[in-house]
């Protein structure tokens, strides 16, 4: 990298004007560990994503994330993230953060470059990688000042990859080579596809060709009567109607299925082999892990843990990846991003009560209304895993060649 005054003027001001953090009070883990940086809150929950993807792949692998705002909700001490606030940006915080954490490989994401933090990583060889590259977050009036630090911040990173062509042409146009630079789009939460069983899919599939069927997944106690009451008036309009409950806690399920009973439902309990006939009205289905074959059967699906408070609901990504429709509920703390992305783009749909359930869910029954919002969540749900695709395998690739190196 050419020397570059504005760095040198900006790096001597960071030196002198700076005062190390404050020292973490965590330790840091042993095995790989990856530092992300991310600018929002929308970033944050996209690197935690990324994060549980590296760690199916790596066995021991941490990634340290870090924000200007708060800890993201999804962040816990049993997780494969650690998190901090990012340091200020000058030399002694910088160098004592470094120190501490020791990360392998830096991935930053969307923009707001801190120059001092990263000529410091830039110079204990740690290789640099800016994601999600945005134009929002990259223009910065400072840098008026400093007319040739753009480039000589940009010349840190082993490769950008930037969220649109604007961006990309804003990154050449500071200086950054043309060979580090490519468009990939946004990096957005993808799903995963789930595992599942193909002969029973295939069995259930036959069982229950031309059923209208709607799926209930991982509901709460408190939600049940509101998914009965739905279903109720459902099968009043289509009588050959299917609802598949699954608990979210396991715990719930033979209170759940008393309720069931009690209420006169003919149910079928999938934990005791109980296969459904042409008058089953409702699945209980109670074995953890095969929510890939019950999304799979179902066109719709109803988020549960989104209708009481406290629960932050559950993953839409999830149903989007195996072609359902997805209604929530309005506490969705935990995935308000990602929701709100499937909304946007006309895949999900928020319910309050048993009567919007109730109003969602014959709209969707019909099959070409679910398909139109189905395939909307396939779109959202398959170019943010393309994206996300590309980072794991840069990341992983990366820490196989400096592994090979030690």
């Amino acid at each position: 990298m050419s020397r570059s005054l504005s760095l040198a003027a900006y790096l001597a001001y960071a030196r002198r004007a700076g005062r190390p953090g404050d020292v973490p009070d965590q330790p840091r883990p042993q095995g790989p560990l990856i530092w992300a940086h991310a600018v929002d809150a929308a970033r944050a929950d996209t690197l935690v994503h990324l994060a549980e993807r590296l760690a199916s792949q790596r066995r021991g692998l941490r990634l340290l994330l870090t924000t200007s705002g708060a800890a993201p909700a999804r962040v816990s001490t049993s997780g494969p993230v650690l998190w901090q606030p990012v340091p200020e940006d000058n030399l002694p915080a910088a160098e004592a953060f470094l120190a501490h954490w020791r990360p392998d490989i830096c991935v930053w994401t969307g923009g707001d470059l801190r120059p001092a933090l990263l000529i410091c990583a830039s110079r204990q060889r740690i290789p640099l990688y800016l994601v999600d590259a945005d134009e929002t977050y990259l223009e910065r009036a400072s840098w008026r000042w400093f007319p040739d630090m753009p480039r000589a911040v940009l010349g840190l990173f082993t490769e950008i990859l930037t969220r649109t062509e604007t961006a990309a042409r804003l990154v050449r146009r500071f200086g950054a080579p043309e060979r580090i630079v490519s468009v990939t789009g946004p990096f957005q939460e993808g799903a995963m596809i789930l595992p599942y069983n193909s002969s029973e899919r295939e069995e259930m599939a036959g069982l229950l060709r031309s059923r209208p069927i709607w799926l209930a997944s991982q509901i709460q106690r408190a939600e049940l009567e509101t998914v009965l009451e739905a279903h109720r008036e459902v099968s009043r309009l289509a009588h050959r109607s299917l609802l598949i409950i699954v608990p979210d806690l396991n715990d719930d399920r033979n209170e759940i299925r008393a309720i069931l009973n009690l209420q006169g439902w003919r149910t079928s309990v999938w934990s005791e082999g109980e296969l459904p006939s042409e008058t089953t009205q409702v699945i209980l289905a109670d074995t953890p892990g095969e929510m890939g074959l019950w999304y799979r059967l179902a066109p719709v699906t109803f988020m549960g843990s989104s209708l009481v408070s406290g629960q932050h609901g559950r993953d839409p990504n999830e149903p989007a990846a195996h072609g359902s429709a997805i209604l929530y509920g309005p506490n969705v703390g935990r995935y308000l991003n990602r929701y709100s992305r499937y909304a946007e783009a006309g895949a999900a749909r928020i319910i309050r009560d048993s009567q919007t359930l109730t109003a969602a869910v014959q709209r969707l029954i019909a099959p070409d209304q679910a398909a139109v919002m189905a395939h909307a969540a396939w779109d959202v749900a398959s170019k943010g895993a393309a994206v996300t695709d590309r980072i794991q395998d840069m990341l992983l690739d990366r820490l196989d060649r400096l592994e090979a190196e030690k």
